[in-house]
């Protein structure tokens, strides 16, 4: 078999893709304690943006924040599976990788943190002030 063959469209395995990556999404949600402190801040954000009616363009960097998060502990989520696949016992490289790949996700979150913070302070400071 030609490995290199591309494989004609097929709207069964595009939706098999989606099933595929349904299931990374629940796994994700279901075993990483990070993922329900991500999913807590995504709802609080996303109130936080209803009530206080921030604009289209502000929701924008909203969606684009919080997208990143979940993109960055997703991969450190997958780094970490398939490193303790590779090496199940301690090593230095390993252990590397996985910190380097949470310090990933750290930066995401201090990114949307700012993010978060220069969309809602003016319509905190108008709310707080009426």
């Amino acid at each position: 078999m030609n490995i290199n063959k591309i494989k004609r469209f097929s709207v069964a395995n595009r939706l098999q893709s989606f099933r595929y990556a349904a299931r990374g999404l629940g796994r994700l949600c279901s075993t990483q304690h990070s993922a329900w402190l991500h999913a807590f801040a995504t709802i609080a954000v996303v109130l936080a943006g209803i009530a206080l009616q921030v604009s289209i363009a502000d929701w924008c960097w909203l969606v684009l924040a919080i997208s990143l998060v979940w993109m960055a502990e997703a991969f450190n989520t997958a780094l970490e599976s398939l490193a303790n696949a590779i090496s199940p016992n301690y090593h230095p490289l390993i252990r590397d990788a996985k910190d380097i790949s949470a310090g990933a996700v750290l930066i995401a979150a201090l990114a949307a943190a700012i993010i978060g913070s220069l969309v809602f302070w003016p319509h905190l400071v108008i709310a707080l002030s009426t």
